[in-house]
């Protein structure tokens, strides 16, 4: 995750509040993209017809992963230990702490 914000902080035209800002927006752009796949994959649109795959759906979600973990990355380089917890948190949240035997 590291390299691939390194790489976009080195690109971006845009920097600072605004290019924070955009990263975050960024997110947006993505969670639509997999809706158009959705929509795609199962033909909802009758003038375009079947258009997307659902394959194509797994790669916008990763995507959608992917920009969500660069924006956190942007707002701290603790990314992972900061994932980690709160996903903890959500774990314990949803699950408790009593985990069904398998």
């Amino acid at each position: 995750m590291d390299e691939l914000w390194a790489w976009l902080q080195a690109h971006s035209p845009i920097g600072g509040d605004q290019g924070l800002l955009l990263r975050m927006l960024k997110l947006s752009e993505e969670v639509g993209e997999v809706a158009q796949a959705v929509i795609g994959a199962t033909g909802q649109n009758p003038r375009k017809g079947v258009t997307h795959t659902w394959d194509d759906v797994q790669g916008e979600l990763c995507d959608v992963v992917i920009t969500a973990l660069v924006a956190l990355r942007t707002l701290t380089p603790d990314t992972r230990d900061v994932f980690t917890r709160h996903l903890a948190k959500v774990t314990e949240r949803s699950l408790g702490t009593a985990r069904p035997s398998s």
